[in-house]
């Protein structure tokens, strides 16, 4: 029991990892693209970005995010709607 757990646990670990590169992926992309003021987007500058490229950071942000809820349902035996 306890090998299945250290394996799950590793796997979990490993998710949350890919989880959290995706999630700074996605900020850097914001960083380049959206100006900054008080160290908050400012978005009435209206910046030009690819809405497809938005979608596709997000896309495997929520995707991983998912993912990870998964391993930790199975993991941990919680109920999830």
């Amino acid at each position: 029991m306890d090998d299945f757990l250290n394996n799950e646990q590793k796997e979990i670990e490993k998710e949350l990892n890919k989880l959290i590169k995706i999630r700074t992926d996605f900020y850097n992309y914001l960083d380049i693209h959206i100006p900054k003021k008080d160290e908050q987007f400012d978005f009435s500058k209206n910046p030009k970005i690819s809405a497809k490229d938005i979608y596709s950071h997000f896309y495997k942000l929520d995707y991983q995010a998912r993912k990870l809820r998964g391993f930790l349902v199975k993991a941990y035996g919680l109920k999830a709607e």
